[in-house]
């Protein structure tokens, strides 16, 4: 971790190498990067600000991917309301952002995780669904799309059994 110039708490590397990026797009005249840029900045700081801490590598990916998936949210409204002019700003936004998550999962490496994870809690049905995504959370969060992996792990772990009314 670096320290800030103040010789206060140190930086993460990834706020450095987003700090960095923020004086590179402001020297380079790229003034909606540097919007892009700005604006993850600002949710960091709120994050710091309303936590009193300052936020590590892990966090970051987290507001990040939270800041995607409202760009993603953002894209699928503008494109149903016809806005291409928002749409194309937005999407622009979402690749700014998106290069500061870690690589993605391919599926394979997904399918490789449900499985050790339903091994490792010993899951035998549905009802074992939370163990499981609570493991893989920890493993693939800012990733690959949580929900995705959700489906596939009910999808893995069978349907939920019906109750049958011994009345009837």
């Amino acid at each position: 971790m670096t320290e800030t110039a103040s010789g206060a708490a140190p930086r993460s590397p990834l706020f450095v190498r987003i700090n960095d990026d923020m004086k590179a797009a402001m020297r380079a005249k790229q003034s909606d990067r540097l919007l892009a840029i700005r604006g993850l900045l600002a949710a960091i700081k709120q994050k710091e600000v309303d936590e009193r801490v300052v936020v590590d590598d892990v966090q970051i990916v987290a507001i990040v991917d939270k800041l995607c998936k409202q760009r993603k949210d953002s894209i699928s409204q503008f494109e149903a309301a016809g806005r291409t002019d928002l749409v194309a700003k937005e999407k622009f936004e979402l690749d700014v952002l998106s290069a500061y998550l870690p690589q993605q999962a391919s599926d394979d490496e997904v399918a490789a995780e449900i499985d050790a994870a339903v091994a490792a809690v010993g899951a035998t049905g549905p009802q074992d669904m939370g163990k499981v995504m609570g493991v893989l959370k920890a493993k693939l969060a800012g990733r690959t799309d949580l929900s995705a992996v959700s489906a596939k792990v009910k999808a893995r772990l069978g349907p939920v059994p019906t109750k049958i009314d011994p009345a009837r």
